[in-house]
């Protein structure tokens, strides 16, 4: 079937330049934006409520996205949203939340349903964001749950833009190298 599938006639859609590596899975309504990238082993799935993806956004080996979906329980459910220039970690699972733009989510983190990540804020590796928790903007935030410990320095307000163009930069040498898909 392939890495890109489409479920209940909605197929994944690719922006332009967008690499998705051959043992990823992107399932279902799901819009990956211009010159993002999903690297190997990671799980996108749209079954059941849609993903968005931003453009040069970046999601790391091994991490699951998914969504909740709407019930009696939570009748509107909650999509996944990932805003611009997001680094995704390694093994990090996002599920039914919300990222804006210019965030470092660090390895092996989570963050659950209908919470709320604020542009440029920075998630610590193996923290935990539990549902509908807000992350303010303009912070490092560590632990579980996750605790705002101080204000992001200048230089780590600029990693955010130089994570995501430096991820652009590999994802073009392995779309050069023609080993995985692509949209162009």
């Amino acid at each position: 079937m392939g890495a890109i599938r489409s479920f209940q006639g909605l197929q994944p859609q690719l922006g332009a330049r967008v690499l998705v590596d051959e043992s990823a899975v992107v399932i279902g309504d799901v819009v990956l934006g211009d010159d993002s990238s999903v690297w190997p082993c990671v799980v996108i799935r749209g079954d059941m409520h849609r993903i968005r993806i931003g453009a040069r956004t970046s999601v790391q080996d091994g991490s699951v996205l998914h969504i909740t979906h709407a019930s009696d329980y939570n009748p509107a459910g909650h999509p996944l949203t990932i805003g611009d220039d997001v680094t995704v970690g390694h093994s990090v699972c996002l599920h039914g939340c919300t990222i804006g733009n210019r965030v470092l989510v660090g390895i092996g983190s989570t963050i659950l349903d209908g919470a709320v990540v604020e542009d440029e804020v920075v998630i610590g590796a193996g923290s935990l964001v539990p549902p509908g928790k807000r992350l303010e903007s303009g912070f490092l935030y560590v632990g579980s749950p996750a605790k705002q410990i101080r204000p992001l320095k200048e230089s780590e307000r600029r990693f955010f833009t130089y994570s995501a163009t430096n991820y652009v930069k590999l994802k073009d040498a392995y779309l050069q190298d023609g080993t995985t898909q692509d949209n162009e």
